[in-house]
């Protein structure tokens, strides 16, 4: 073979050899591709669903188990017990009670779990890795699955009419048939006394983001989009505490809706302080986001459920929607976020009739 051939040909490979290894990179990260904005099949349009893929309560119990044991900056506490008596969990990083706080929050919906397996991801990369050095300068909180009853399927209710396949069904209810984001001000449920006595009323929390999924046909300007976000808009939340909430969001949305495959709307919440948004914002003076993912893991209407096609751009969104505010609470940035975007944000609309399900 001439030289030039060879060269040629080994040049070809070299640059073979680094798409590959971007391409395993993106793989390993979850990233997304840059079509895949609101994408996705429904699980009614050849978009299969499959639960048994997703972490169980055990598995997750277990990954939390062997990051504590890896990680000297994570402290592992058990918070209370669901109803059916399974430890609910706390992942702290506390490196200085004076260092501003956040906490995120999954699954209060059993069945909108792929924020929790976001969550898993970036708890693996908060004590070492690409995260270590953020530590310092920020307290950080991770409440993942606090409805481990209704992620399991383990409730006092039939669920015969969910649609997904696997080895499980998922509920947003827990296992009293409640609707425990309905529950933060009369906190009859166990999984809300738990959170409240041994969280919100444990730490000086400065920041929270409430992590959910909403259904599959939402949508701004008739496109779908990926997720919405919304502030405290109850009329009992300060005007201070309304604009932290209001920068928290602008943190996310630069960063998720800059992406090239996230889209974000507006979401249309109600005001009740009956719902974590409103309440803790409420009661604790913590300036709090809600973000609602597209699509769920289980459900009885099939205009709800995602095929688990959409799983890797959802977890990634959920990894960049958390490493993106530490850092900003870490450095400060988050202080003089721009907030002007929310007068000008869409408001999310739904196509096919579906309904919103904060």
């Amino acid at each position: 073979m001439p030289a030039s051939s060879r060269l040629f040909l080994t040049q070809t490979m070299k640059k073979g050899a680094c798409i590959i290894a971007g391409s395993a990179l993106m793989l390993g990260l979850g990233m997304a591709p840059a079509q895949a904005v609101g994408g996705g099949p429904n699980n009614n349009e050849n978009g299969t669903t499959n639960t048994s893929i997703l972490h169980t309560y055990d598995s997750m119990v277990a990954e939390l188990t062997t990051q504590d044991a890896k990680q000297s900056a994570l402290d592992l506490e058990v918070i209370g017990q669901s109803v059916k008596g399974r430890d609910l969990y706390l992942a702290k990083y506390i490196s200085d009670p004076s260092n501003p706080t956040i906490l995120f929050l999954t699954q209060q919906h059993g069945n909108e779990q792929l924020t929790t397996e976001g969550t898993l991801e970036v708890i693996k990369h908060l004590g070492s890795g690409r995260m270590k050095d953020v530590l310092k300068d920020i307290n950080i909180l991770v409440v993942p699955m606090l409805n481990p009853d209704g992620a399991m399927g383990d409730v006092n209710f039939s669920l015969d009419d969910y649609i997904a396949s696997g080895d499980r069904h998922l509920t947003r209810y827990n296992a009293n048939n409640v609707d425990i984001n309905r529950d933060h001000v009369a906190k009859t449920q166990p999984e809300i006394q738990a959170l409240h006595n041994n969280v919100l009323s444990a730490f000086n929390i400065d920041y929270m983001i409430d992590l959910h999924h909403q259904g599959t046909r939402s949508a701004i300007n008739g496109e779908l989009v990926s997720g919405s976000i919304l502030y405290p808009t109850t009329t009992d939340v300060s005007e201070e505490v309304r604009e932290g909430s209001k920068r928290l969001g602008s943190i996310v949305y630069q960063n998720v809706d800059s992406t090239g495959w996230g889209r974000l709307g507006k979401y249309v919440g109600g005001t009740a302080n009956t719902i974590a948004r409103n309440g803790i914002a409420a009661e604790y003076g913590i300036s709090t986001l809600l973000f609602e993912m597209r699509g769920m893991s289980d459900h009885y209407n099939e205009d709800y459920v995602l095929g688990q096609k959409s799983n890797g751009y959802l977890r990634q969104q959920t990894i960049l929607t958390l490493e993106s505010t530490i850092k900003a609470v870490a450095d400060g940035s988050v202080e003089t976020a721009d907030t002007s975007f929310w007068d000008t944000l869409p408001e999310q609309s739904t196509l096919l009739g579906e309904e919103a399900d904060e």
